[in-house]
């Protein structure tokens, strides 16, 4: 092996740690966004009021978090490095915007969510999936949020029925949400530069929201997108989805004092249920929100759940 020059792998890694201010974080999903037209581009998308409290996920060394404490009444920033906290409270201590800043420091997916009117933030995509779902079934209802996610994730986040995107995230996210595509970001745009793509979306949760029992329908989702391409005739015929159901009805019959005959069959009772709602034929990958709606509330009006 040839040998290594000390001092000049020393200075390559001091010559690095310089130039970044500081070693990232991958476990973190570290790529601060470091474009300031980016930065100001999706502050602007965001249209934030004087009277608005924003919540950012990820404030990382602050530079959207300083402009958007520019605009806003405050900003509640949660941050799960204290490297970053720290460089994040130097930007503003000593300024007018420090009373506007609020910081949380920890994991968000495990923290109790403040109010706020907007969510403004790059997300890091280990946790875009979780803190959707955890944005979105927080009450009381936000206005809007404005997100930066990895590309590919933003395309399953706006994919319709039929499209090779669609999938689970797309059905669940859009039941609860109207989801809009805003800008590109390629990966120069940030330090370091992740390995693909960001785009920007708007998610404005629907006000009021369904009346549906959310894990119920995550339940029958998760069953049938298991086999997106598969009919959901052929997907409730699966032993274990078979022993799932029977499992929850055996409850269901004994919480509301129904007879449990000795011969029930579970596998005839969905088979009736969906031939009766016309939807043994239906496939995950082209149902949209109503389908699904429709044959949750059949399932559920025949005592068949998913919790």
């Amino acid at each position: 092996m040839p040998k290594i020059d000390r001092e000049k792998f020393a200075k390559k890694v001091r010559k690095n740690v310089m130039g970044q201010g500081m070693l990232y974080k991958k476990d973190f999903g570290q790529h601060i966004l470091k474009n300031p037209l980016v930065v100001q581009g999706i502050v602007e998308k965001a249209a934030l009021r004087p009277t608005d409290v924003v919540f950012e996920v990820g404030p990382g060394t602050g530079n959207m978090t300083v402009k958007m404490l520019e605009r806003a009444k405050k900003v509640i920033a949660c941050e799960l490095d204290p490297r970053m906290v720290a460089e994040l409270q130097k930007r503003v201590i000593g300024t007018p915007l420090q009373s506007k800043l609020q910081i949380m420091v920890g994991d968000v997916l495990k923290k109790d969510l403040p109010f706020f009117d907007l969510c403004v933030a790059n997300i890091p995509y280990q946790i875009s999936s979780p803190l959707v779902f955890k944005l979105l079934l927080h009450r009381p209802l936000f206005r809007c949020a404005v997100l930066m996610f990895q590309k590919e994730f933003a395309d399953r986040l706006v994919a319709k029925p039929g499209d090779k995107d669609y999938c689970r995230l797309s059905v669940n996210t859009q039941l609860l949400a109207r989801v809009d595509l805003l800008m590109k970001v390629g990966k120069n745009n940030f330090k370091p530069p992740p390995m693909v793509d960001s785009t920007v979306v708007r998610i404005e949760p629907r006000n009021p929201p369904p009346p549906i029992n959310y894990q119920e329908w995550d339940g029958l989702t998760r069953i049938a997108f298991v086999r997106k391409n598969k009919t959901l005739s052929a997907v409730f015929r699966q032993s274990t989805v078979l022993a799932m159901i029977e499992k929850n009805y055996k409850l269901h019959c004994s919480l509301h004092n129904i007879p449990y005959a000795e011969d029930f069959d579970m596998k005839e009772k969905i088979s009736s249920v969906l031939e009766e709602n016309e939807a043994a034929d239906l496939r995950a990958r082209t149902m949209d929100t109503d389908d699904f709606i429709r044959v949750l509330h059949a399932f559920n009006k025949n005592g068949i759940h998913f919790v």
